[in-house]
């Protein structure tokens, strides 16, 4: 890989915050709104319980997402993208419209 190449692509990076079957699908549905966990998990159709667990955290880890836990009984979270998640929104949406485009 030719040295010039690496020093400007930011492609291997963003793909490491987004890297997981399903990382881009919570991101799109995050952009709609703030949803709670069993919400995600019902929109994600095939995506099982552990599995957002843990792609949750790590995009909360990226700070693509925030986790927000109210103090009530029973408790009560929510997730929501944060200012560097919504900056995805754009390139997603040019994403889902070739998408629908090219491979519909």
């Amino acid at each position: 890989m030719n040295s010039d190449y690496s020093q400007k692509c930011g492609i291997p990076e963003f793909q490491h915050s987004i890297t997981g079957k399903w990382k881009i699908t919570i991101i799109w549905a995050l952009s709609i709104k703030t949803l709670r966990f069993g919400e995600l998990h019902r929109q994600i159709t095939g995506i099982t319980q552990s599995t957002l667990t843990k792609q949750l955290r790590e995009l909360e880890t990226d700070q693509i997402i925030t986790r927000y836990v109210y103090r009530q009984v029973p408790p009560k979270v929510e997730y929501s993208l944060t200012n560097k998640g919504k900056t995805l929104i754009p390139i997603l949406k040019e994403l889902n419209n070739w998408s629908i485009k090219e491979l519909s």
